[in-house]
């Protein structure tokens, strides 16, 4: 069972987003939240799989209470999935920075909601197509920071071309294609590159792809 918390200051949003998700059979709304302050102490106290969370709450923003949560090592296993009105880029990078696991838009599709707390939970990263491609632009178009590139000593060669495609926004199956793979084995260097760089999931290795320089490299 999938154990979520929605953070939202709207009551009806809130409503809805409980009614969609218990629903189905493997997913259980535990708590809900109201402001960035209680979205962490209900996180503290549950320890649930996945976070919905709002960004323009009171008492702490959406993107403050992220920030806690993933800092928390008692909740290394609680995905953050950042759920707003809001496409702007800025509150994407910021969300993704601060530790988010994934980002919709609130006009998402249900279907599409629900595969988003699968997926997250699953320990994948997820952000909605519409503002993908702009976040990975706006990460490759900073100046990487170049201090980091020792990070990626302990990865194979392989491993690296691996990960530049992930930070370019590629899926497995489009690596394996790439890379000339079986899909599982393009999903294994994944699993492994996240184990090695202790990556939350393919969003975090995105960034650290923008971060270390790796981005354009890929073949």
């Amino acid at each position: 069972m999938i154990r979520v918390v929605i953070a939202d200051d709207q009551r009806l949003i809130r409503a809805g987003f409980r009614a969609l998700l218990d629903s189905e059979p493997d997913i259980a709304v535990v708590a809900e939240a109201a402001t960035g302050t209680d979205a962490v102490a209900a996180a503290t106290r549950l320890a649930p799989d996945v976070v919905l969370m709002d960004i323009r709450m009171p008492d702490g923003d959406g993107l403050w209470a992220t920030e806690q949560i993933v800092g928390d090592p008692a909740l290394a296993a609680t995905r953050i999935v950042v759920v707003t009105t809001f496409e702007l880029d800025e509150y994407v990078a910021r969300a993704v920075r601060a530790g988010a696991s994934g980002f919709l838009v609130k006009d998402t599709e249900p279907a599409e909601l629900i595969r988003a707390v699968r997926v997250v939970a699953a320990g994948e990263g997820l952000l909605s197509p519409s503002v993908t491609g702009r976040l990975l632009a706006q990460l490759s178009g900073s100046a990487p920071v170049a201090t980091d590139a020792a990070r990626l000593d302990v990865l194979t060669a392989r491993e690296r071309e691996v990960l530049a495609l992930v930070g370019r926004g590629l899926t497995n199956a489009e690596i394996a294609g790439r890379l000339y793979l079986s899909p599982l084995t393009a999903k294994t260097h994944v699993s492994r590159i996240m184990a090695k760089l202790t990556a939350r999931d393919r969003v975090h290795l995105a960034i650290i792809a923008h971060e270390t320089g790796l981005i354009g490299r890929a073949p």
